[in-house]
This record gives C-alpha cells, structure tokens and sequence, in this order.
C-alpha cells in the first residue's frame, strides 16, 4: 500500500500514469511503474483508469498510453507520453524541469488525489 501522507506540508510532486484498464502496455507497465515509486519515496505516486475516473482525466485527451503527468500545487513539471520502461521513468524523475503554470484539469486531478488518495493507489509502498 502506497503512503499517502498528505499534510499542508506535503509538497512532493505527484507523478501519476493515466493509463486504461483495456490497456495491454499499460497492464504491463503497472509492476514497473510500482517498482519506481518504490525506489523514489520523495515522490507521490498514483495509477489513473481515464474510464474509471473520467470525470477528473476527461480534459487530458489521452491518445497514446501510458501518459504520464508530473505535477504539485507550485506546477507541471511533465505531461506527456512516457515509453513504458522504468529506467526512461527514473532518468525522467532525475531530470525534471522547472514548474510551469497548472491548467485546470491538472488542478482539478490533484484535488481529486488529495481527497481520495487511496482510489488512485500504487502498491508496493
């Protein structure tokens, strides 16, 4: 079960796949995925269905999976289709750029995180 610790002061990026459950690559990508956030704990991490949760993951326009969104309250540091490798994952986490401006669809799918963290849960943490 992953810590989802989520206090005034927890200002760790969220890095979140928004995948599909009908998804092959994705169902293949969940154990790495799973096995990053184990190995990055100054990360937030969480799995996203988009039919699931079409109500926060709708405005994403998701066309190619996995995508992957990294973002805090202070920005978006990534969001994008990432190759399902956990290594292309790490080497991306180890090089994130500065925040730009939240649009609201991010704002809207961290609010949900917060709210609900446990809807969203990678395992192994």
């Amino acid at each position: 079960m992953t810590d989802f610790s989520t206090t005034a002061a927890d200002d760790r990026l969220w890095v979140v796949c928004l995948c599909a459950e009908w998804c092959g690559a994705c169902r293949e990508y969940r154990p790495l995925f799973e096995s990053v956030a184990r190995d990055h704990p100054q990360f937030r991490f969480a799995w996203v269905d988009i039919e699931d949760h079409a109500d926060i993951a709708d405005d994403f326009d998701v066309e190619t999976f996995p995508t992957l969104l990294i973002a805090s309250e202070d920005g978006t540091r990534f969001l994008g289709p990432l190759l399902p490798h956990a290594e292309t994952l790490a080497r991306l986490l180890g090089a994130l750029q500065p925040a730009q401006a939240l649009a609201p669809e991010v704002s809207t799918l961290l609010g949900a995180l917060r709210r609900e963290p446990e809807a969203f849960s990678v395992g192994g943490r």
